[in-house]
């Protein structure tokens, strides 16, 4: 069968796991997003280069709904042009033309619903005892890398390679609202060896957090908290040279676990999208604005159970 929402609309099995949205969602997705598209495609056809009056052209093969339910399909399921065309009963250049007109659509949404955590007081959750010297709110930061095509230059191929993954890979931050666990920001994307805290200080995060906001992050973050304006910033803590861990620090550690785990679950979301965990076949392009795209898409699930 053909893709269209009206027919998968009946199928919310199905719709889910094409799109990992529920029809519901979706539908509160399309109100906000089709406007925005209806608004792109009045500025094109608008475009001081174009040489058709307006009217003139091929019409669009699927409607605009349709062109939102392909582009969400491609970031679930990521299939190639080809079949992603087949599925939708266009061709593949009007498959690419539709991912490329609408994904950074979603971009600019995902973008508009990320909040960083308001510091006031009411909010503060109150603390295990072990982590009385840690901030009491805080973005939890973490990254992950993505597999990307080696790149032909043996030089430029080095500074993509991850010791850590053995891959060439793009290393991707991200933070987490504490409480809510919907993805406050997402920084771009940069080169898979990039050390964690490099990354979060060329990002320009910490500046731009509010007085009294904290960041969490994991042992990849050590030092986070000289790099913080505020040193509100806390790690785990790391087992002594030569001798056991303390227990204390056992203890320590398991508390900060806890509480830093819903940034694994949120990234575990966030990687339901198999654009973000198959091999980037995109030559590196325009992967920051997938990423945000998908986050977008991953906030207004967690919004919509809080509801």
């Amino acid at each position: 069968m053909i893709l269209r929402y009206h027919h998968l609309a009946c199928q919310p099995r199905v719709f889910r796991a094409m799109t990992g949205l529920a029809v519901a969602e979706f539908d509160a997705l399309a109100a906000d997003v089709l406007p925005r598209l209806a608004a792109d495609e009045y500025v094109r056809l608008r475009r001081p280069a174009r040489q058709r009056a307006i009217g003139g052209g091929r019409r669009y093969e699927l409607a605009a709904r349709d062109r939102l339910l392909l582009a969400v399909v491609w970031l679930r399921r990521y299939p190639t042009n080809q079949v992603l065309g087949y599925l939708f009963g266009v061709s593949e250049p009007t498959a690419r033309r539709a991912v490329g007109r609408v994904v950074p659509l979603l971009e600019a949404d995902g973008r508009d619903g990320m909040r960083l955590p308001d510091p006031g007081k009411g909010r503060r959750r109150a603390l295990d005892a072990l982590l009385a010297d840690t901030p009491g709110l805080a973005l939890l930061i973490d990254t992950f890398e993505q597999r990307v095509q080696r790149p032909r230059d043996r030089g430029e191929a080095d500074t993509y390679y991850s010791g850590k993954k053995k891959q060439h890979t793009l290393k991707v931050q991200v933070a987490v609202d504490e409480r809510t666990g919907e993805i406050a920001d997402v920084a771009p994307s940069v080169r898979g060896p990039t050390h964690d805290l490099t990354l979060l200080r060329d990002s320009g995060l910490l500046a731009r957090l509010p007085d009294g906001l904290g960041a969490l992050g994991d042992l990849g973050y050590v030092g986070l908290q000289d790099a913080h304006p505020g040193g509100l910033g806390a790690t785990p803590r790391r087992k002594p040279r030569g001798r056991p861990r303390p227990d204390e620090d056992i203890a320590y550690n398991r508390a900060f676990a806890r509480r830093r785990v819903k940034a694994e679950h949120t990234i575990g979301r966030l990687r339901r999208y198999e654009a973000l965990t198959h091999t980037d076949r995109h030559r590196r392009r325009g992967h920051t604005a997938r990423v945000r795209a998908a986050a977008g898409l991953v906030n207004r699930q967690l919004r919509q159970h809080r509801a």
